[in-house]
């Protein structure tokens, strides 16, 4: 399938195509851009008459955008809702391709100075959630936790309130950040923080053990631990097209879950699919 630039009339509006003939645009999950952006490097070494353009803004934006017809490829840290893929069906007749590309397992930071090493999942929705705000109640220091999240358009902030918080609202208290490098950089200058985000990132501070419950055994979130789903906070890391994979968009879906694609996703700090 050439993509080539033009508008077409569908149920009355007036929709852009995203991309021309030998160039792809990628927008989405701020988790993912760094692994957007090596795919994309690569790709274009190899196949150096195409043109890849990524860009992050969240997994929320790059659904909007595949939405609005600005970008042939989505990158999202979590599911689409029901309601987006109604608006895609409204807008185009289809529900979207949903295309698991490689795996996470979010993580939890903290300081390098926290003696913290552990925490289950209840544990960490009171924290978040403000019900627990000092370590001491976690058996760290008496500190003031100091907390910080990623703003709403993040797919790993609407991961993080289903999984952890079970659709609780965030405490008052807790810092929003752009991307989860902000996220990493201010814990690790703040040695009573904590934050979240994907594996990739985890550098400079330490990543907690996650306990499905009081009862279950730390999980740490390893290659085997994800693959296997033994660590409770595991998920899937999604492309999303609005219609099954044809041209320049499947060539390089093809070539992003090839073993050479999959190569890259460990070296980026995710894990590969099985």
């Amino acid at each position: 399938m050439r993509l080539i630039t033009k508008f077409t009339l569908f149920m009355g509006l007036l929709a852009p195509i995203a991309a021309h003939a030998g160039s792809l645009t990628i927008k989405g999950s701020d988790t993912m851009v760094l692994l957007g952006q090596r795919w994309a490097e690569d790709y274009m070494k190899k196949n150096p008459s195409t043109t890849v353009q990524v860009t992050g803004g969240g997994s929320g934006t790059g659904i909007s955008a595949l939405i609005n017809g600005t970008t042939d490829i989505c990158q999202a840290s979590r599911a689409m809702k029901d309601a987006e893929k109604e608006k895609l069906r409204d807008r185009y007749a289809t529900t979207g391709t949903e295309i698991p590309v490689a795996r996470d397992g979010l993580s939890v930071y903290v300081n390098a100075a926290n003696p913290i090493k552990e925490l289950s999942l209840d544990q960490l929705k009171l924290i978040f959630t403000g019900k627990i705000t000092n370590w001491k109640e976690l058996g760290g220091a008496d500190a003031k936790i100091i907390l910080y999240s990623r703003e709403n358009s993040s797919g790993t902030y609407v991961f993080f309130k289903e999984h952890v918080l079970k659709n609780a609202d965030y405490s008052s208290r807790a810092q929003s950040m752009p991307g989860t490098a902000a996220v990493v950089n201010a814990v690790a200058k703040e040695k009573n923080s904590i934050g979240y985000g994907g594996a990739a990132f985890a550098k400079g501070i330490r990543v907690l053990s996650v306990k499905k419950d009081d009862t279950s055994a730390a999980i740490a979130p390893n290659l085997a631990h994800v693959q296997d789903g033994t660590y409770p906070l595991a998920r899937p890391l999604f492309f999303y097209v609005r219609n099954k994979p044809a041209g320049d968009i499947k060539s390089f879906v093809d070539w992003v879950l090839s073993k050479e694609g999959q190569d890259i996703v460990t070296q980026v700090g995710y894990f590969p699919l099985k």
